[in-house]
């Protein structure tokens, strides 16, 4: 294939696949090497390749660094399985992953949210070689340990991701192949990990990353059979003492779920802070609460008469901060009189927050929708996320248009990179901001 051919042909896996696989991985040799020597490559890499390059390149890693990292010790290692829910859904991962992998010359890895290995199993040739790349239990794999690597650019980019041979920022991995996706608590949207199978780069197959993909959604949907059933035994044991409550009160679970309610229109969640207890408790969404422990959650009793979501006099939220300079975990924090909270933001709302952050005139609803996704028509969705984001935010954001009060300090905490900005994001308004355009 000549390279005028190649400069009007897309990269993409199934394209590779489709290729010899030693001219393959020429190809991709070739794309590496004159990417990052600054040249036009015949080809260009993937977009989700090249982004990670460019992250690479901005943190300043050796792509002739090795893969060794520091270990965690042992009983560091069983402390993190034994607290991960992931430890839940480990027979489901094994069952629909390690058989295939075995036969397929590959491994299974299941890391947590900060990208360490803390299970491996597979063929048993392939966990030897691994032993070599570091791929092992215990062991980082996060783009700042490794470099572009399935696991690592799934944490990055919150979705799942394919990498192969030469695909791999640093050398000592180009003989490798890897597919990875994330897996969220389907309670909160917390990243928990990252599922992945990997071998030597013979075993290639565009396929995996559906598979895997399909396993990980397969996984937060056992999850979330779980917590189902854990709600409705929370509301066995708390629908009986609200019948004998008097006023508006609440059973939630540990995440804020509601299991059952009395004097108040239902809600499906309640946004607790981190360091919730027992006592009395000022809450956004349901003002001042004695809260009492129930087997599996919370008993919230509402004290303030005042309108849900309002403070008491004098104690109205006057501070906003926005973090998302963290790579993977973004989050929003309100201060004020009464005492602050917080909590994690999905991907989408994250986005939401940083625009209305920017803009404190204000943005309609279409406005927003083109600022996302590049569509003014797609207005039902932004209301439909405004609407879940402003049911814990709505002491400090107003809508018609959506924005944040005028009265409330809003202060915005990026990533030290402009380009390492919500990187899994492709919002305009986002890709605008990466480049110093917003």
């Amino acid at each position: 294939m000549t390279n005028t051919r190649l400069n009007n042909t897309r990269l993409d896996m199934k394209r590779l696949a489709a290729m010899d696989a030693a001219q393959a991985t020429r190809l991709l040799h070739r794309v590496r090497e004159e990417t990052l020597a600054g040249r036009t490559p015949p080809i260009a890499p993937r977009p989700v390749i090249d982004a990670s390059w460019q992250r690479m390149f901005r943190l300043g890693l050796d792509p002739d660094q090795g893969t060794s990292t520091i270990l965690l010790q042992r009983d560091e290692l069983e402390e993190r399985r034994r607290t991960t829910v992931l430890g839940e859904v480990m027979r489901t991962l094994s069952t629909m992953l390690t058989g295939i992998a075995e036969a397929s010359m590959q491994i299974m890895v299941v890391t947590d949210e900060q990208g360490r290995v803390l299970w491996r199993e597979g063929n048993l040739a392939v966990r030897r070689q691994a032993n070599g790349i570091c791929l092992e239990e215990g062991a980082a794999w996060t783009e700042h340990t490794t470099g572009t690597n399935a696991v690592g650019t799934a944490l990055a980019m919150r979705r799942a991701v394919q990498v192969h041979s030469a695909e791999h920022y640093v050398h000592t991995l180009h003989n490798w192949t890897c597919a990875a996706a994330p897996v969220h608590d389907p309670r909160d949207q917390r990243l928990l990990g990252i599922v992945d199978v990997s071998g030597p780069a013979s075993s290639f197959h565009p396929s995996t990353l559906a598979l895997v993909g399909s396993v990980a959604q397969l996984a937060e949907a056992e999850m979330r059979d779980r917590h189902l059933r854990s709600i409705e035994r929370l509301r066995s044991v708390a629908a009986p003492i609200l019948c004998r409550v008097g006023g508006r009160a609440v059973a939630v679970d540990a995440h804020g779920w509601t299991a059952a309610v009395t004097g108040m229109a239902p809600v499906d969640r309640i946004v607790l802070p981190k360091s919730f207890r027992a006592g009395r408790v000022w809450l956004p969404s349901l003002g001042m609460c004695a809260v009492e422990p129930l087997p599996g959650g919370w008993l919230l009793r509402v004290e303030d008469e005042d309108r849900a979501g309002a403070a008491p006099a004098g104690e109205v939220a006057s501070r906003v901060v926005l973090d998302l300079s963290r790579p993977r975990r973004w989050s929003v924090a309100v201060s004020g009189a009464a005492g602050s909270w917080s909590q994690e933001l999905s991907p989408r709302h994250a986005e939401l927050l940083y625009v209305l952050a920017l803009h404190r005139d204000g943005r309609t609803a279409a406005e927003l929708a083109d600022d996302v996704f590049g569509d003014r028509t797609r207005t039902v969705t932004v209301r439909a996320e405004m609407s879940r984001i402003r049911r814990n935010l709505a002491s400090v954001l107003a809508h018609r248009p959506y924005r944040f009060s005028e009265e409330v300090e809003v202060a915005i905490l990026t990533p030290d990179h402009p380009a390492d900005l919500l990187p899994h994001s492709t919002a305009p308004a986002i890709r605008s901001a990466r480049l110093g355009r917003a």
